[in-house]
């Protein structure tokens, strides 16, 4: 459904909200879960090298092109792959079907992260740190699904609240935070 020409679009307020929302999707939770494993495991410094060049590469083109394609068509990624070219509908459409499919995998890995939180938060994280802790918590029959489910919710809502309320504020709140949790990691890591 297309909006007339005289309905204003949700929009990034400001240029920092943008680019912390776009860094956000870029590092992604998936990258910062999984990121020191592969590195361990396909080569530590060689696979650092190649990731940064293809994320330069191929990544930043990628985020580039949308955002050009996004201005040029002022519509949203469903609908913008068939005002450049009619032939071209179905690219939008596997766009928008391609996050149903992530989402699942998402709501796992932050439903355990939020489980992390709210252990460590309630100041049970020696509790956490206990080898067995993590599979006892995923082979339980409730309390992955209930923080699954605490995190789609979640997701929901930042959605539900749009761009400037939802996706931008939000963003410049976890951003931020995630820099300084980062700091602290190599901080706490390098000290003798």
């Amino acid at each position: 459904m297309e909006k007339s020409s005289g309905t204003k679009r949700n929009s990034f307020s400001s240029s920092l909200g943008f680019v912390l929302a776009a860094a956000g999707s870029a590092v992604g939770l998936g990258n910062i879960w999984r990121f020191p494993y592969l590195a361990a495991k396909n080569g530590g410094g060689i696979f650092l090298v190649i990731y940064l060049v293809l994320a330069l590469t191929f990544g930043f083109t990628l985020l580039v092109s949308e955002v050009a394609m996004g201005r040029k068509t002022k519509q949203g990624c469903l609908t913008a792959y068939g005002v450049l070219h009619s032939k071209s509908k179905w690219i939008g459409v596997i766009a928008e079907i391609v996050p149903f499919m992530i989402l699942p995998y998402y709501c796992i890995i932050g439903g355990w992260v939020l489980k992390y939180f709210t252990v460590f938060a309630t100041g049970n994280g020696a509790a956490a740190a206990g080898d067995d802790y993590f599979g006892g918590f995923i082979t339980s029959t409730v309390s992955p699904i209930v923080f699954d489910v605490i995190f789609l919710a979640a997701t929901a809502v930042v959605i539900a609240l749009g761009v400037n309320k939802g996706i931008e504020a939000i963003s410049k709140v976890l951003m931020p935070l995630l820099l300084l949790a980062i700091i602290g990691i190599i901080n706490i890591l390098s000290d003798p």
